[in-house]
């Protein structure tokens, strides 16, 4: 068995990739609780992203001869990642939703049972595989294995299966994403609505890797792995130029800080006195009341922040603080007064739930109807035929 290694210079810049996506992912994960779904997807596609890429470097490199017992052990990770940016794309443009996940999955989740039987193989049997895939020219150590590891015959088939997948997804994301800029009559390059640009912008690059993926194996050969090396670089750098994304949107060195400093508990630190915070509690009353801000179905934390002029942080402490709520929280109920407010003076019942829910901010009927039983009790047409029943 021949154990030669070899790191490159795009090698460490991938493990650090590698290191920093399984860092972020965390912390997507983690705040994709509630109304944040789209982080939970986003986080999970990352992981397993980094976990894929984390396989090719081990592969490219020659250390998967030391550990083949994992050898290819992200297989079934690729069928996740067409499903997970689907669900980031769908649950970023209708948060309230409420669907179906597991189904999704079934491919990844029959593929990952399928590969048991090639797990279980000897060491010999996937040192061969390596050799086949990165060094065709090596020789194979004979082996004796008790059945087959694909007696379906359709692992050889899997670039074909994932890479059909890929686009179908894909194509699924972008007809909803072309609807979305339709009916909400926004311009595909020129929008300034932020949502819409974060994703048109990650759909582009999800293009980008599955554009590499086909092209590569079309042009090498279905069964090259040349490609997920060039997705791999690719990856990793998306990954660094979102940590400085993060990193540069953050309020951290707006305040007096150390990176000697243990993390404390939210907002201990805080540097907003009561008096700071009466003053922009009254300027959020003041988006909502009079300038009815929670109408606009494009409101955002920071857009609300650059209207009173703070900072997205300064915003959510005065709400968790001061109303006992979150963004979201606040959005609903001031949304779901006003439909009370608009169902209680249209008697004859002109307006459709839809119509209304438009009216009071809300994207989506699902979403509404979410929000409205959520504080209510009752769908919105429940409480509509309650209050004809007692005038």
């Amino acid at each position: 068995m021949i154990t030669t290694t070899c790191i490159g210079f795009f090698d460490l810049f991938i493990f650090l990739g590698i290191f920093q996506g399984l860092l972020l992912s965390w912390f997507f994960i983690k705040n994709g609780e509630k109304n944040k779904k789209a982080n939970l997807y986003q986080g999970l596609l990352l992981l397993f992203l980094s976990l894929g890429i984390f396989e090719e470097l081990l592969n490219n490199t020659g250390y998967i001869v030391f550990v083949l017992p994992i050898s290819d052990f992200s297989e079934s990770l690729n069928f996740t990642f067409g499903p997970l940016f689907y669900l980031y794309v769908c649950s970023t443009l209708d948060p309230g939703k409420k669907r179906r996940i597991w189904p999704h999955f079934l491919l990844a989740i029959f593929w990952l049972l399928y590969m048991t039987f090639y797990f279980i193989q000897p060491d010999e049997l996937k040192y061969n595989s390596y050799v086949q895939t990165k060094h065709p020219d090596w020789e194979y150590l004979p082996v004796n294995n008790l059945f087959s590891d694909d007696p379906l015959g359709i692992r050889h088939y899997c670039n074909e299966i994932m890479a059909l997948q890929f686009v179908s997804y894909l194509a699924a994301s972008i007809i909803i994403l072309g609807r979305t800029f339709r009916s909400w009559k926004q311009p595909l390059f020129t929008t300034n609505n932020e949502p819409l640009i974060v994703l048109r912008n990650t759909t582009f690059h999800f293009i980008i890797i599955v554009a590499v993926f086909l092209g590569t194996k079309l042009t090498f050969g279905m069964q090259s792995d040349l490609g997920g090396y060039w997705i791999a670089s690719y990856i990793s750098f998306m990954i660094f130029a979102t940590s400085c994304r993060i990193l540069n949107r953050s309020d951290f060195f707006n305040q007096p800080r150390s990176f000697l400093d243990f993390p404390s508990a939210k907002y201990r630190k805080s540097s907003l006195s009561e008096e700071l915070k009466t003053e922009i509690l009254a300027k959020i009353e003041t988006e909502m009341n009079v300038n009815r801000y929670f109408t606009n179905n494009l409101a955002s934390l920071s857009d609300l922040a650059r209207r009173t002029g703070s900072t997205s942080h300064y915003i959510s402490q005065v709400i968790n603080e001061k109303l006992e709520q979150n963004f979201f929280e606040m959005l609903a109920y001031h949304r779901v007064e006003e439909a009370k407010r608009i169902f209680q003076s249209d008697s004859e019942n002109k307006l459709t739930v839809e119509e209304v829910a438009e009216q009071v901010g809300y994207n989506s009927k699902s979403a509404f109807n979410n929000a409205f039983k959520k504080l209510t009790g009752q769908t919105p047409s429940e409480f509509r035929n309650q209050r004809q029943d007692h005038p």
